[in-house]
């Protein structure tokens, strides 16, 4: 689903009147106008040619990317299949035509119609049709799909083919995104998959239209992808200055402490750095020194949403409130950021975080409207108390926090007997951790020796990671650790977060297990917003009863991307604004001089 939180950073918003072109905005009015030549964060003095080599860690056993069951390879999804528009990575809510060269919204915005372009083909030479763009469609909103597909393209009701190259997408209601949506839609070859199994996992490389084909695959170990020399965009102003190397491989390794030596031994050009240790320490010796290998930040502007340790509600002991929240003021924060972090990272204090969505001081004005209707439903501090994490900066303390979640504790039943803590029926209050990274154990481990002097017996699990994500995609933990991304435009994906109808649907992203009728009648309120005012309103009043809810532990972000490379490249002199590094790394190219 990796492709999907992508195309969240980018959704946008439908504008009142009908539009038609290459370009789609919130408003109509896009930076690049029809006939542009290029991104301007692509350059045109990029050179083609040059193997890149990049990591993943886990492994693969399928070349699938969109279905449940299964671990796809990196890279597959935006390098062999393409989708029917592509984000602009300098502009929040824009997206132009790639496999359809117009977009027309209709002026009830109702339908949306693709002119697909005449030249759009697949690797295997085969026009792309609007019948493959109907398959794609219905086979991604049907049960052989993952469900976080079908729920997001939930709300088109039919594909209707017009003629050789039109087709129509219907849509069940007025949703202001679903234009946005319907063009992010990843488009398959119908040709292909009749011949071929969709749902059973698979290690037959698949058909797409993207810049690279599959050229080699070691199961579970590595997987290279060659440029197409008959790529059908290469032309295409989308699709200039970008996908400047000849082949890409990603070799796959245990965990991101043994990756960090492997790139420092030269097993491969580029990574993004996720682990603070790692950054102030890791990354130093004569490969740095000498300039062979360079590290440096590049900031973004991307809503960094919420990253947190994340309660499981399907589990007994965390169906109070009032546990989850004494449990939450076992994290010091301000300690773990100066000990381990190396004070790199700033506090979520939101759902929305470092964006306009995330909520602030006491609801007013709209967003107190949508609130009100559910005030005798909602915790008071949604009305009477700012937002805020748990902190152990003065004059607070961890001390005084240890002994407020004592209070709580009690108040809900739990109090300790002979050092544990237990309820009126004597079941200790005991849970795992699931993790996937050895690195987090650092991490975790102070939070759960301050959980032992509340009594509650709290431990750590690392798993791999291709059971890590089977487990998670059944609901199948007590806690966990995750990152709920969000876009630059919050829409349908909420969904798929949040929504009563996800919590039950395995493979979704409500993780947490939230059945809530006001947080479901809030998350309608994103999606149909019918202006920006509203969708504010809607984010900041969601964000404020989520964080109320308690149902997770927040942690940190960084509003900027930390890259180690080789000193191989060359690159645009203009960066991007709302991107991922994998993004910004598809318009740079390999300068022969540096080799």
């Amino acid at each position: 689903m990796k492709k999907l939180i992508v195309f969240m950073l980018f959704f946008a918003l439908i504008p009142l009147v009908g539009h038609a072109g290459q370009g789609i905005s919130i408003d109509g009015k896009v930076k690049y106008q029809p006939g542009f030549a290029k991104f301007d964060y692509t350059s045109d003095k990029a050179v083609k040619g040059g193997n890149l080599v990049l990591h993943d860690l886990g492994s693969f056993d399928k070349l699938n990317p969109f279905t449940l069951k299964g671990t796809p390879p990196a890279g597959l999804d935006t390098m062999v299949f393409e989708t029917l528009a592509v984000a602009s990575l300098d502009e929040p809510f824009a997206a132009y035509g790639l496999i359809a060269k117009d977009i027309e919204l209709a002026a009830d915005r109702l339908s949306v119609t693709f002119t697909l372009h005449e030249n759009a083909k697949f690797s295997d030479g085969s026009p792309i049709t609007p019948e493959d763009v109907k398959f794609s469609l219905e086979t991604l909103q049907s049960d052989l799909a993952s469900p976080a597909y079908q729920i997001y393209f939930k709300d088109i009701s039919k594909a209707e083919i017009l003629d050789q190259y039109r087709i129509r997408f219907h849509f069940s209601q007025r949703n202001r995104e679903l234009h946005m949506i319907a063009s992010q839609l990843p488009v398959l070859s119908k040709a292909f998959y009749l011949t071929h199994s969709f749902e059973n996992p698979s290690m037959v490389p698949p058909i797409g239209s993207g810049p690279y084909r599959i050229k080699e695959v070691v199961p579970g170990k590595a997987i290279s992808y060659v440029a197409n020399p008959d790529y059908w965009a290469k032309d295409l102003n989308v699709r200039k200055g970008m996908f400047n190397f000849t082949t890409v491989t990603y070799k796959y390794f245990k965990d991101q402490i043994v990756s960090v030596e492997a790139f420092k031994a030269g097993e491969f050009d580029f990574m993004e750095i996720n682990i603070a240790k790692q950054w102030a320490r890791d990354l130093k010796g004569p490969h740095f020194d000498s300039g062979q290998l360079i590290k440096e930040t590049l900031p973004h502007k991307n809503n960094a949403g919420m990253q947190a340790f994340v309660f499981n509600l399907r589990k007994p002991i965390f169906q109070d409130r009032m546990v989850r929240k004494a449990l939450t003021l076992a994290f010091d924060f301000e300690w773990t950021n100066a000990a381990l972090f190396f004070d790199q990272y700033t506090r979520c204090n939101s759902f929305f975080s470092n964006s306009t969505f995330a909520a602030a001081n006491l609801p007013k004005g709209l967003e107190l409207s949508y609130l009100e209707p559910f005030r005798d439903r909602l915790p008071p501090e949604v009305f009477s108390e700012a937002p805020t994490s748990v902190t152990t900066a003065p004059p607070n303390s961890l001390r005084n926090n240890l002994r407020r979640a004592k209070q709580l504790l009690s108040q809900a039943g739990w109090d300790v007997k002979n050092g544990i803590l237990t309820d009126k029926d004597g079941r200790q209050l005991e849970f795992e951790i699931l993790l996937v990274s050895p690195s987090f154990e650092r991490v975790m481990e102070p939070f759960i020796n301050n959980l032992k002097k509340l009594g509650v017996n709290a431990h750590s699990r690392i798993i791999d990671p291709a059971l890590y994500v089977r487990r998670l995609n059944d609901f199948d933990y007590d806690m966990t650790v995750t990152v709920f991304g969000q876009s630059q435009s919050p829409g349908n994906e909420q969904r798929n977060y949040w929504h009563s109808t996800a919590a039950d649907h395995k493979g979704s992203r409500n993780l947490i297990g939230i059945k809530d009728q006001v947080v479901d009648a809030l998350v309608d309120r994103i999606i149909y917003a019918e202006t920006q005012e509203q969708l504010t309103a809607a984010c900041k009043a969601l964000d404020r009863v989520l964080l109320a809810g308690n149902y997770v532990v927040p942690n940190w972000y960084l509003a900027k991307h930390r890259i180690s490379y080789k000193n191989i490249f060359s690159r645009p002199a203009t960066l991007p604004i709302y991107f991922a590094p994998s993004q910004a790394l598809m318009t740079w190219w390999i300068n022969p001089q540096n080799q």
